[in-house]
């Protein structure tokens, strides 16, 4: 590589790495799955206990690999209908890192999911979230202006502006209570749900001092999600049987909306099915899943192919999911299972 495109690429992680350092005063999103029912409980603390039986999951999303300093997010939960409390609850821990190690951050939630049964056919379930959030940043692994020379590029030496704001600096914020809500409704073959996460907009500032006009808040997420579940070939024993998952998801959170439609089919205990994803501005991606589902565990790959604009640099994304059952199939008194989709 020569001297000119090696610099030419150290100047445009040099712009990204000060993009991210001015995240005092910038408006956040948060992480996202397209698998976004193989995290149920991410997408809507409603999905809590809506099985027969507890589950153990864990996600791991890898978004624009081919980025230096890529998005890297993961996600372990635990949900459970009990009887005693006619409903579910859920806890969930998450982790996302932005840059080698530079952004990171922590979240722990726990959430409670009431059971509504509203006729014979349809249930409803209210839920309510309560979270622990803790954001960091490495300072010492972003680069100032005073470390880049137009003849030899980056320099190795120390930032004298960094040692100036080391005062200033807050390299970790810690938000001790960050609500969400959510509802679901559902049939055999039906089902929605809508949910608001960040409740209160905590704020979040990496400066010690901020006299901006504007607080810098984590924006109100809200998620809308619809689905179908249409039989294709019906069999008392699983490995027949055949369905069909036509779904939609629409999330917004300030100025961001994004529309994810698609559908994917099962036969027996395999899974394939394709999405699209677009947000106000362009396309974003196709996505394209295929999983396999047996009585105690599921496993779940998706492959984000990116269409818009940012395909020469972020051509693609990787999602792995994985889920446990914690026990052998026996319906609870009360619980209404929801026949919901898994990917």
């Amino acid at each position: 590589m020569t001297l000119h495109k090696t610099f030419s690429k150290k100047v445009h992680l040099f712009i990204l790495l000060w993009a991210l350092f001015q995240a005092p005063f910038a408006f956040a999103q948060d992480p996202q799955f397209s698998q976004f029912y193989a995290n149920p409980i991410y997408t809507n603390p409603a999905f809590a206990g809506t099985q027969t039986v507890g589950r153990i999951v864990t996600n791991f999303r890898q978004q624009w690999p081919g980025i230096p300093g890529s998005f890297r997010t993961g996600t372990v939960s635990y949900d459970e209908h009990f009887d005693a409390i006619n409903g579910g609850i859920g806890i969930q821990a998450s982790f996302d890192e932005q840059g080698v190690g530079t952004l990171r951050t922590v979240n722990i939630s726990a959430m409670y999911a009431y059971q509504i049964p509203v006729t014979r056919k349809f249930t409803m379930r209210a839920a309510v979230q309560l979270g622990f959030m803790q954001k960091s940043v490495d300072f010492s692994k972003l680069t100032w202006y005073d470390q880049i020379s137009f003849q030899t590029g980056f320099t190795k030496e120390k930032s004298a502006e960094l040692a100036s704001l080391n005062g200033d600096l807050n390299p970790t914020i810690t938000i001790p209570a960050n609500f969400a809500a959510g509802i679901t409704g559902y049939s055999k073959n039906f089902y929605f749900g809508v949910a608001v996460h960040n409740l209160l907009e905590p704020t979040q500032d990496f400066f010690k001092n901020v006299n901006s006009v504007k607080p810098n808040i984590i924006p109100q997420r809200y998620t809308a999600n619809l689905g179908l579940v249409i039989p294709l070939v019906e069999s008392r024993n699983p490995k027949y049987q055949s369905n069909l998952y036509p779904n939609v998801l629409f999330k917004s959170q300030r100025q961001f909306n994004q529309l994810n439609l698609g559908m994917y089919a099962s036969r027996g205990s395999y899974v394939g099915g394709v999405y699209y994803r677009a947000n106000t501005v362009n396309a974003d991606a196709v996505i394209f899943l295929i999983g396999i589902r047996t009585p105690k565990v599921r496993i779940g790959y998706s492959y984000d192919a990116t269409i818009s604009d940012a395909r020469p640099g972020a051509t693609n994304s990787h999602e792995v999911s994985l889920s446990f059952e914690l026990k052998k199939k026996t319906p609870k008194k009360t619980l209404r299972p929801m026949r919901c989709p898994e990917f």
